[in-house]
């Protein structure tokens, strides 16, 4: 979608992936200057909070890639064309952990990287959790993946000391800890 103070002249899709597209527009300013604008297209995700209590959560370690490192965070996945974000927390909840949960409440949405990419996270606080008969279903790139319960209290130190970078995982802890907490 261009800005209105923006006249998009062309675009070119030089990309089109499993995970994002590339797109390249040019562009035309108010000022009549032309430019360039690279955008990583992405269908958008959702991300679960899992609170086994008031607290304790769980969350999952698992290779990524570009860090070439195993980070800390919290469940998340790509919707599917059409789907439910909050569906789809439910759904990566019980392939990445084996966990389902009673009940999903809506803490918030967030842009990961505006400045290039256009992908959106529905974050859902998880509660009620109850282990799932069909146990994990991990795709072949998650199989390293592990599951940790931590308390929540663990959780925000680390975000507070820098042990968790990841964005999504950051806005969820310490959303979640705020609700729990009697915030809203």
């Amino acid at each position: 979608m261009t800005p209105p103070e923006l006249l998009q002249l062309k675009r070119d899709v030089l990309y089109q992936g499993r995970v994002f597209d590339l797109i390249v527009d040019q562009v035309q300013y108010p000022s009549g200057n032309k430019g360039i604008r690279e955008i990583a297209h992405h269908p958008g995700g959702a991300v679960c909070v899992p609170m086994i209590d008031d607290h304790h959560l769980l969350m999952i370690k698992q290779l990524r890639y570009p860090l070439g490192q195993h980070i800390l965070e919290l469940p998340a996945g790509k919707l599917d064309p059409g789907e439910d974000p909050e569906r789809a927390a439910g759904r990566e909840l019980e392939e990445e952990t084996g966990w389902v949960a009673g009940s999903t409440e809506k803490l918030t949405s967030i842009y990961t990287t505006p400045g290039f990419c256009d992908e959106e996270l529905h974050i859902y606080l998880a509660t009620n959790l109850t282990k799932s008969a069909n146990g994990p279903k991990r795709e072949e790139g998650e199989f390293s993946m592990t599951v940790h319960q931590i308390t929540l209290a663990d959780a925000v130190r680390m975000v507070i000391d820098g042990e968790i970078k990841d964005s999504k995982t950051i806005a969820g802890i310490l959303l979640a800890e705020r609700k729990l907490r009697g915030g809203k």
